[in-house]
């Protein structure tokens, strides 16, 4: 069943998800990647999910493109974006939602491009297969996006291929081709982790200033918590498929609450840093997700953990300033 685009009412989230499990059932054992997640976006925000590798981040991105196998994949709870139940969506529905109502710049743009297309080629399909346009009015607007993304020579690098690129104006074509449709919504998969750190804050200057400029809401994955400061609105921080703390920047940043954020923050480097002093490490690996885990899925790793903490699932508390977590006490300070 095709579904439209409702508008929004003035106080609706641009993105509303309840309750999102996702389990993977191709192998031995069921794995539970993302367990129970919710969380909200409104139009012109940026919200950043960080956390280390395998706790359910980019499988939560996805989710909101329906990009996992239905085969292999069940998919439970609510995801409604833009006043669409992406969950229900039928084939074609989908094919209309992703591209036009959420997009998404991906981790690789040398894998997520097409090797045998021209980047015009692609551009303009992309437009043309979601507005009534002719192929020039398509090019016109494809110059204009690699104009807006800071392209040298647009003109010429449109008839370019990608590996003809360097990895940077890969990535910016890679933003064109995600902003091709004028979406609502923009997923950005840890977008300047194969770039060396100059480019890397060319890139997240630019995507704030688009994200400004065009009003997007953004769902922006990364390891880099100095990036999700520069970018981000609110941060939640993701472990073992549950998001344990949730809030704006300054004050998750400025205030920690929960154990693993904690250690997220002194595991890294920063300026004031001495020459010579070892950062701070997390002992352990991160569960097994096709394990159970009847308690706090940090409890094996945490320097504050409690008898409590091993035999339930902490309860979810609401902070002042629109800032949660979820433990055992989140009045705990590292």
């Amino acid at each position: 069943m095709n579904q439209t685009i409702q508008p929004l009412a003035a106080n609706a989230p641009l993105v509303d998800m309840q309750g999102l499990r996702v389990t993977f059932t191709g192998g031995a054992k069921p794995v539970q990647a993302v367990n129970g997640v919710s969380l909200q976006l409104h139009r012109g925000e940026v919200l950043a999910l960080i956390g280390e590798s395998g706790s359910g981040k980019s499988v939560t991105l996805r989710a909101l493109l329906r990009l996992h196998s239905g085969r292999h994949t069940q998919t439970e709870g609510r995801i409604v974006v833009a006043g669409q139940d992406v969950v229900q969506m039928s084939q074609a529905a989908l094919s209309q939602y992703r591209g036009a109502v959420a997009s998404m710049i991906f981790q690789e743009p040398l894998l997520a491009l097409d090797p045998v297309y021209t980047l015009e080629q692609q551009i303009t399909e992309s437009i043309r297969r979601h507005e009534p346009v002719s192929f020039g009015q398509a090019r016109a607007r494809a110059l204009e996006l690699f104009e807006q993304v800071r392209i040298p020579s647009p003109d010429r690098r449109l008839q370019s291929y990608p590996h003809e690129l360097s990895g940077g104006m890969r990535q910016r074509a890679m933003i064109a081709l995600a902003l091709a449709c004028r979406p609502q919504l923009l997923l950005a998969d840890e977008p300047t982790t194969a770039l060396d750190a100059t480019v890397q804050i060319q890139i997240l200057l630019l995507l704030r200033e688009l994200q400004q400029a065009l009003g997007l809401g953004v769902i922006f994955v990364t390891h880099d918590i100095g990036a999700a400061v520069e970018v981000a609105d609110r941060i939640a921080v993701m472990y073992a498929g549950r998001i344990v703390e949730e809030g704006p920047v300054r004050s998750l940043i400025r205030e920690p609450r929960h154990p693993y954020t904690q250690a997220l923050l002194t595991s890294r480097a920063h300026g004031a840093m001495p020459k010579g002093v070892r950062l701070a490490t997390i002992p352990g690996a991160p569960p097994d997700l096709s394990e159970h885990i009847p308690g706090c899925s940090f409890a094996p790793r945490c320097a504050m953990v409690q008898a409590q903490c091993r035999g339930e699932q902490p309860p979810e508390f609401n902070l002042e300033g629109h800032h949660r977590v979820r433990c055992i006490d989140p009045s705990i300070k590292g």
